[in-house]
């Protein structure tokens, strides 16, 4: 099946969770971080980009058990959401690691990852557009952009972690930076996962 005249529910579903995920991103790039209630405003934040997040996947789940027909196949209306939910899932936590470890003064490698990973989200909700305008073809190269940021974060993630044990004498700023390291890699795959799931429904449906 494919997307035919107005857009439908699933597509606004859709579009409402890439747009608060791309604002969730834009907000954790740009907080500025000076102090403890810097850093809670900054988690409490998140907290409520996550939940709203929550709240629509939530809605996906609930319209796809009351569809008789979807426009795409439901597994994979249902993986694009999830699979953008795991990145809100993730910034989510990111911040809550930054007050835990009260990191006031983010690395320059976690503001690279941070900065890729908005970018990311940019070219996913993008897509998302192009996908409730039934222009599938075009998502492509939106796809290869988002692996392309994925990649760029790879390559961050074992510089940042061979900088982090050649510089780093405090043994639990180590921990506590690696920590968030991995994470925010984690973010970076998750978003290679959107792009998966992306490339799957042009393949399907285009």
């Amino acid at each position: 099946m494919v997307f035919k005249g107005k857009k439908d529910k699933f597509t606004e579903l859709l579009s409402n969770i890439s747009t608060n995920l791309k604002e969730s991103a834009q907000f954790f790039e740009e907080h500025k971080l000076n102090n403890a209630s810097d850093l809670k405003i900054f988690s409490e934040t998140m907290k409520e980009y996550e939940s709203k997040g929550d709240s629509y996947v939530h809605e996906v789940i609930m319209e796809l058990n009351k569809a008789f027909i979807t426009p795409i196949e439901r597994e994979d209306i249902l993986q694009l959401a999830m699979s953008m939910d795991d990145i809100l899932d993730g910034l989510d936590h990111c911040s809550a690691m930054f007050e835990m470890y009260s990191i006031t003064q983010p690395t320059e490698y976690m503001v690279k990852f941070v900065e890729a990973i908005y970018a990311a989200t940019i070219e996913i909700a993008r897509s998302i557009e192009l996908l409730g305008n039934k222009k599938l073809t075009e998502i492509r190269e939106h796809a290869i952009k988002i692996k392309d940021y994925e990649s760029n974060c790879d390559a961050l993630y074992r510089t940042s972690v061979k900088h982090l044990f050649s510089t780093e004498k405090d043994v639990i700023k180590l921990i506590q930076f690696k920590e968030i390291y991995e994470n925010l890699e984690d973010i970076a795959d998750s978003c290679q996962g959107v792009a998966n799931t992306l490339e799957t429904i042009i393949m399907k449906n285009a």
